[in-house]
């Protein structure tokens, strides 16, 4: 259940857990862009609309906690490229986002 990320892993095998499961969102621009691409299509089934105001709420969450990912080594490597990231998205979704960068 840990990747489930609505709440920070509890225990370092969780953490690390997590952290490589999100690493994604800290990957290069356009691998990331290529992901919510990925994504969309996955979700294709969901109306434009409704699946922009839900996407841009998943990640918004992400932006609005104090660190993306757990263990220092995923924060010192990929927090900073992984808030641009979700920025950008959030952005490209529409209605802007709230840049949360720490």
């Amino acid at each position: 259940m840990a990747p489930v990320h609505e709440a920070p892993a509890d225990g370092a095998d969780a953490q690390l857990l997590v952290d490589i499961d999100l690493s994604i969102l800290g990957a290069d621009e356009a691998t990331y862009r290529q992901f919510e691409q990925d994504v969309r299509r996955e979700y294709k089934w969901v109306p434009g609309p409704l699946f922009r105001r839900t996407r841009r709420k998943i990640l918004q969450s992400f932006l609005d906690r104090q660190s993306i990912y757990s263990t220092a080594a995923f924060r010192d490597r990929l927090e900073e490229p992984a808030r641009r990231n979700l920025f950008a998205a959030v952005r490209n979704l529409g209605l802007g986002g709230r840049r949360n960068v720490s």
